[in-house]
Formats: C-alpha cells, structure tokens, sequence
C-alpha cells in the first residue's frame, strides 16, 4: 500500500507561486546559520507508524492506555493506525526531499524489534527490517536519520513483569534493546538518542496519570493504576536516567570506534521568567528550572541532581553510588533540547503535606499570564503561547550552566489555530511567522556563542497528540484523516522550502 506522488508537480509550479508571493525581504535563510547545521523534522513511532498489532509487533503501554482507558483521549482515539507511516514511509521521504530537509528524527518501536521485551523472547525480524528500510531509503534520499531509542512505548509485557522503569531490572532489558538496534542500524545511523522527554514521560505517566501507564495518587484520579505521585517519579527518572548512562557506556566502548557516530538524550524545558522582580520569584524561577530541566541535564554534566531538588525533596529523592554518579556525568555527545514555550514562576511558600506531589516539589506557581497579558501570542494550545526569545535564553542559560555542549532542538512546533480542513498551499501565517522568529532566535543563540548544531520542527505530519489525540495538528503536512490519509504540504513547508534553498 501506497500513496502516489504525482501530484509533486503540482506542488512544484504552487511552491514556485507561493515563494514568489511572499512577503519576507530580510535575508534570512540557510545561509544566515553555520554550513554544517542541520535542519530536519521530528516524529515518533507511536504517533506515527499505525499497524499496532500486526507485523510482528508486540503490545506497548500506548497500546494498552488508549484502549483500556479511551476516556483519557480526546474522542476515544488511538494510534492504531496513526498516520499509517509504517506502509507510507516512500512518499513521506520523497515529501521531506521536496521541502529539503537535511534530517529526519524517527524512534524505534520497542515492541516492534523485540515484542516481549527482551532478546530470550525473540527477534521481530519484520520490525528490523522496516527499519532497515526506512534508513536506507532516507539515506538514498540525501536525508540524515536521527533515531531516538526510546519514545515512551515501553512493552506491556515488562510493566506487566516487575512495573518497568519503577525497577532496576529495567536497565538490563533496555541495554539488550539498545545494543540490538546498535548491530542492526548503527553501521548507518550517525546519531543516536538514548530518550525522549523523560520529563513529560514521568509528568504524564506517573503524576498526572494523563499518559501511559497512566499511574498516580489517588487522590489526583481514579480512572488510572494505582500509584504514588510522591515517590514514583523520581523512581522512574533515576532509572531511566541509569538506562541512558548505560547506553552511552555500551556504544562508547563497544560501537562507537568502528560506527563513528554520536549519542545523546533529549530534554524538554519550558523557559521561565521571574513574575515579579522579588527576591522569592526569582529563587522560584530558578528552582522550576531545576525542576523541570536540571533534573536531568546537572546529572548528565555534574552527576547529581540540582542542590535544589536534594533539598526540597530529600529522602524521596534517590541517590548515586559513586560509580553510578561517575557513569553519568558526561554521558552525552550531544544535548536535544525541546521547547515550546515559556512561563511566569511565582514562590509558593509551602506544599500541602497531604497531597504531596512531584509536580508541587518546586513550591513554585507557574502561569501563562501577568496582570492580565499573556507571555507571548495565543497558539491552538491554551497552555503554549508564543515567546522565541524563551529558546534564546534557553539556550543561553546550557551554555552557561551546563558547559556548552553541542545543541540539536530536537523539537519546537505550533499547532494550526485553524485545525480544519486546510488544502495545499492554504496559508498559515502564525505558524510560518512562529518558525521565522524561533529560527531567529537560535541565530541570537548561536551569535553569543551557544553551540547549537541544529534545528528539528515538530511535526513533519499531523500525527496523533498523546491525550489530545488527533485534534492538534503541529505538522508541516496536512494529513487528511477522512481521505486515506492523504498528506498535503502546507505554507509552512512550503516556506521551510524557501528558507532552506541552496
């Protein structure tokens, strides 16, 4: 099954209209960023590929979450089919050559190589090669991949066995799956990540209970695992943040000689600002920082947590062993940052001690307004608002924080304000001006000396939102999910076309 391309023609003598059309006059492009930069798109398997249970492939906890528990997703959906990636690969490279990306991010399905979860369970031959074929043919295409090991699909089978991340004996069956996709991919793939968002993963999935597994208090929900919102998410980040160190050690003195490539782990942050001028918002902000961001990057640099984290959240906080804190510290060749927006951090003077909580640790109020005025320009998120200059100093503050490592965003995206039906070419003037100004932004960065390397948008498709389901759409391309999912090019990407013409 696929979609035929002919109407790329089409597209060509539209692109040709459009560009001619348009109203930008700074010369900003390509060539405005250092040669060897990277411009790409981000995606994820289970979003993305569909054919959730054929293939081979075993069930995940996405697969899992969002059929035992619909009403945590927007209309009941799924990533059943998704955006049937996994038999339309073909036509969504020759569309990311079209537009002239240099990269595409994609994750491998856990589940999909190793359907139980571990090597004595047995090799999905089939799931090893459509990643073999995805590869190869964004590779014949001129298209870097960029592949992301883990993007929250963890395997049934295993939270079944012992919780998963909730215990050590995850580290093991990770490092398998890991060094599995080293032998099958890595003579190819030039650049690894180790995970994506454990923020969000551990937020979602063991606070809130609004991503898979679903797990928290009970006090915050009912329709969800049972769990403990207090000590449960620091649990699961010190054991993933133990599967990356064991990762990188694995390709470091195993792979990394003869495959020359590089590994790293993606973070996500929103940028904070200070609400008032006091003393307090401004300790505030910077323990949200902490909170949300040093909980993961002051491990990888310094190998612990944030001062701030050891204090306020004491005997639940896990510790290192020495060797454990010596395996971490350093462990990234290169930092993904994603971001999407910023927040006002106000002090919070103390956290109710019955519902104690990972989310309220911080002691720290965030919001999206100030006396009224929101902090950037509304998006189709209430929660996302639109502020560049928060990925500058984003930026900025790694590079003097945290030893200026070599920087990919990894994602940075805005959902249509208008998420109806929208046909090729329609113009879309929020997102283009949003990429225009956050591209900017990464250009100021990298004029004060931030090492950035690279810039991925979220999305390539409109692809399904984890608990928002299908009804945002942050792709470049339109899908069209009541017509065989058809894909069309938006103005973004058409405009994404322009800006990356040699």
């Amino acid at each position: 099954m696929a979609m035929k391309v002919t109407f790329l023609v089409g597209l060509l003598l539209l692109s040709v209209h459009l560009l001619n059309a348009s109203s930008d006059t700074a010369p900003f492009n390509r060539s405005s960023f250092p040669d060897d930069f990277v411009f790409g798109a981000s995606s994820a398997a289970y979003q993305y590929e569909g054919v959730a249970f054929e293939g081979g492939k075993g069930p995940s906890i996405w697969d899992t979450f969002t059929h035992k528990f619909p009403g945590k997703i927007l209309n009941g959906s799924n990533g059943d089919v998704a955006d049937n990636f996994y038999h339309l690969y073909k036509d969504d490279v020759k569309l990311m050559k079209f537009i002239g990306l240099d990269a595409f991010r994609f994750s491998i399905s856990w589940p999909r190589i190793l359907p139980r979860g571990k090597l004595s369970g047995g090799i999905n031959k089939e799931g090893v090669a459509f990643y073999n074929n995805l590869i190869n043919e964004l590779i014949s295409n001129g298209i870097k991949p960029f592949v992301t090991i883990y993007h929250w699909d963890t395997l049934k089978t295993l939270e079944e066995e012992y919780c998963s991340f909730l215990s050590p004996l995850i580290v093991d069956d990770y490092l398998d799956f890991v060094e599995l996709c080293f032998k099958e991919f890595g003579d190819r793939v030039k650049y690894w990540i180790t995970m994506n968002e454990p923020y969000i993963f551990i937020n979602g999935g063991y606070d809130g209970g609004s991503l898979a597994p679903g797990r928290c208090s009970a006090w915050l929900s009912n329709n969800c695992p049972a769990g403990n919102s207090a000590t449960e998410p620091y649990i699961v980040g010190h054991h993933m943040l133990l599967c990356h160190a064991a990762a990188v050690k694995l390709y470091r003195e195993k792979y990394q000689a003869t495959q020359k490539g590089e590994i790293g782990i993606t973070l996500v942050s929103h940028w904070m600002v200070p609400y008032s001028s006091s003393k307090l918002d401004i300790l505030a902000t910077q323990r949200a920082l902490d909170f949300m961001y040093g909980w993961f990057i002051h491990p990888l640099i310094y190998g612990d947590y944030p001062q701030s984290m050891r204090k306020l959240v004491k005997h639940r906080l896990p510790r290192f062993t020495p060797d454990q804190s010596n395996i971490i510290k350093g462990s990234i060749d290169f930092l993904g940052l994603n971001y999407y927006t910023a927040k006002y951090a106000a002090n919070v003077a103390f956290q109710n001690s019955i519902n104690i909580s990972s989310s309220k640790d911080a002691l720290v109020n965030l919001t999206s307004e100030r006396n009224g005025k929101p902090i950037g320009d509304p998006t189709g998120v209430s929660i996302y608002f639109v502020y560049p200059k928060g990925l500058r100093d984003l930026l900025d503050y790694t590079k003097k924080n945290y030893n200026n490592p070599p920087i990919y965003v990894t994602e940075n995206g805005i959902v249509d304000a208008n998420i109806g039906t929208v046909v090729q070419g329609t113009k879309e003037p929020q997102r283009v001006d949003f990429y225009r100004r956050h591209l900017l932004a990464v250009q100021g960065a990298i004029k004060l000396g931030v090492n950035v390397k690279g810039f991925f948008a979220w999305s390539f498709l409109d692809t399904f939102e984890w608990a928002s389901g299908y009804t945002l759409r942050f792709g470049l391309c339109y899908v069209d999910y009541k017509d065989g999912l058809k894909r069309f090019p938006k103005s973004s990407a058409f405009w994404f076309k322009k800006f990356l013409l040699k």
